[in-house]
């Protein structure tokens, strides 16, 4: 195993075991005992477990945007239409053996501190979130795509925090039946 993919597989097992057990749940040592990695390798990349937590943050960031918005434009083609799509494309993460809630809400509920290296990261990846469904809303000529985009947002958020209360995946086509009022109601025809 290479250098770049010891540090690889450290960050994606302590992405699965952080997204299922927590931050705090989880020690060094479970991780290194799951990753099969050597402790000194693991602090050759990292000089802290907060450094292979912002890594980890990062890393599922990157991908889980780029799975997200693939998916969203894989639906359909059409601008109004890919707004609903966030939604489906909710579901269908819901509806995954790997859906645990959001990492990000989790990582700010265990470190709630304002102004620390991981909250920073929570609250880019949920800007860029809102900014692509902004994006979206500009596309389909939303008479006001940012508030669009917020009010969709909100309804997102709290489609994942019901569907890791109830595991169930019903949260997102109730969120979907809301969106649709929503954006009917705010593209011009």
């Amino acid at each position: 195993m290479t250098d770049s993919s010891k540090r690889e597989q450290l960050i994606e097992t302590a992405l699965k075991l952080f997204s299922k057990h927590g931050f705090h749940a989880v020690g060094i040592d479970t991780i290194l005992a799951k990753s099969g990695v050597a402790k000194k390798t693991l602090y050759n990349h990292f000089k802290s477990k907060d450094e292979l937590i912002l890594a980890v943050l990062r890393y599922y960031d990157e991908r889980f945007r780029n799975f997200f918005m693939r998916a969203v434009e894989s639906k359909t083609g059409k601008a109004k239409e890919r707004l609903l799509a966030v939604f489906d494309v909710a579901e269908e993460w819901f509806e995954s053996d790997d859906f645990y809630g959001c990492l990000f809400v989790g990582a700010i509920g265990e470190y709630p501190e304002l102004g620390t290296p991981v909250r920073h990261t929570c609250m880019e990846f949920k800007g860029l979130i809102q900014k692509y469904i902004a994006k979206l809303a500009r596309e389909a000529k939303a008479k006001q795509p940012d508030q669009l985009a917020e009010q969709l947002v909100l309804l997102l958020e709290g489609a994942i925090t019901m569907a890791q209360i109830n595991s169930s995946p019903v949260s997102a086509a109730q969120a979907r039946q809301a969106a649709k009022v929503l954006v009917e109601n705010s593209i011009e025809r």
